[in-house]
């Protein structure tokens, strides 16, 4: 395994810049510790890293705006996975005792492997727009925190916005919609929510995987030939998502009709198929862009002052931001914790998922911290640890993502009895039991 602390290896620094400070030590009284699991390397790594660079950047901003948390300073080692999943947990096991109070496991697959050990290590994990569906139930997953979104939020207000688009949800009767996959937890987690809608408007739904990483799609694209489908969801991450885009263009499928979840939506997935992209949709938890405060903020405080991660080009980018945000709600969740538990002091795990579950950033708390038109509010409890399902869909036009949906609230109608029947199942699996209300006010 490669542990990365704030240095690269030679590779990934010739390929995506430095990181310019020396590995964390042991958390001291007075320091914050984040382990970074990341993947700088490997077949996802164009994805896989400017996210782990949004999360450096907010770190050293708040040292250097802020001086910490009340005073703590934050401090931060990387591990390196390659998006594999027993990497991914040789990464927690070395990470978890050097003070981590929080994880961001940064891959679906991970995720599902550490959801058994965190109950007994008492380390949450954030799983902003990924993971477990189900895990948004706190009264069973009282250690997963799928913050803003899960895969059936996004399924949900893709088949909504389907529907708008073809004069409401009823229209839908008859079409078909393949959804194009990658073959993982990950891709196979909206398919439930999909087949539920299914039932509910009597659209055909068209499973068609990809095996990892997705460099080989042409099976999969014949197929879509074959059965020329209405639309085409693509639930892809890494390189698949780009090599999805030129098989559409090679085997002539419209672009304007391909939809894909926010992690098929960034510039690494469209910038090498430029114009052959444009018209491709994606859903997007996040803006981009430069203008935010925040973004100027790490221009100026972090990047001017050559203590940047990555190039200075790529702060705002999609993923950048949204790794940005991840650690911007790991933070929130120590300072909110600070109020409760004492301010100035080094959290635990167990007071950090307090945080997580007691987080209230309205308005003006986002206009605070510089996020201000970046996310919407999130307001997060001991039974409800998802928050917020706000989404808009943004489309390529050959240059540059652009909005083109107000946004969408994904349907609690039909997600939460779907969420409370995975949650109660898990839970007779497992043999726990939920929650009380005693336990949640402890």
């Amino acid at each position: 395994m490669k542990i990365k602390a704030l240095a690269l290896t030679l590779a990934a620094l010739t390929v995506w810049g430095s990181a310019s400070a020396a590995p964390a030590a042991p958390a001291s009284a007075k320091e914050q510790f984040f382990p970074l699991l990341v993947y700088r390397t490997g077949p996802y790594s164009p994805n896989g890293t400017p996210w782990a660079n949004g999360k450096q950047d907010y770190i050293k901003l708040i040292n250097a705006r802020d001086g910490g948390v009340n005073g703590v300073k934050l401090t931060f080692e990387e591990c390196e996975t390659g998006y594999a999943t027993d990497k991914g947990v040789e990464c927690y096991e070395r990470l978890k005792g050097k003070g981590a109070s929080v994880f961001d496991p940064q891959a679906t697959g991970i995720t599902f492997a550490l959801t058994d050990k965190v109950p007994n290590d008492k380390i949450p994990l954030i799983t902003l727009g990924y993971g477990l569906s189900a895990s948004a139930d706190g009264g069973v997953f009282a250690w997963n925190f799928p913050l803003m979104g899960s895969y059936w939020t996004a399924a949900d207000v893709l088949i909504q916005h389907l529907g708008k688009k073809e004069g409401g949800l009823d229209k839908l009767k008859g079409k078909k919609i393949a959804l194009v996959y990658h073959d993982s937890p990950f891709g196979k987690e909206p398919i439930p929510l999909l087949d539920e809608r299914q039932k509910m408007h009597g659209f055909e739904l068209i499973k068609i995987p990809v095996t990892a990483p997705g460099v080989e799609q042409k099976s999969a694209w014949l197929e879509v030939r074959k059965q020329r489908p209405d639309y085409v969801l693509l639930w892809g991450w890494g390189v698949m998502n780009s090599t999805a885009l030129k098989e559409a263009q090679a085997t002539g499928y419209p672009r304007e009709k391909m939809y894909g979840v926010w992690w098929s939506g960034a510039e690494p997935d469209v910038k090498d198929v430029g114009e052959g992209a444009k018209g491709y949709n994606a859903l997007n938890l996040n803006t981009s862009g430069q203008s935010p405060k925040v973004i100027q903020d790490i221009l100026k405080l972090v990047h001017e002052k050559g203590q940047g991660t990555g190039p200075k080009d790529e702060v705002g980018s999609v993923l950048y931001t949204r790794g940005l945000v991840i650690q911007a709600l790991a933070v929130e969740a120590v300072r909110r914790a600070q109020e409760r538990y004492g301010k100035g002091k080094v959290m635990t795990g167990e007071q950090v998922r307090w945080g997580l579950e007691n987080l209230a950033l309205d308005d003006k708390k986002l206009a605070a911290l510089g996020l201000t038109g970046v996310i919407r509010p999130i307001s997060t409890s001991c039974t409800d640890h998802q928050g917020s399902t706000s989404v808009r869909v943004h489309t390529w036009d050959g240059k540059q993502w652009n909005f083109s949906s107000d946004w969408y609230q994904a349907d609690e109608m039909i997600l939460k009895p779907m969420v409370k029947a995975a949650a109660d199942k898990y839970a007779g699996e497992k043999k726990l039991t939920r929650r009380t209300p005693a336990e949640c006010q402890s």
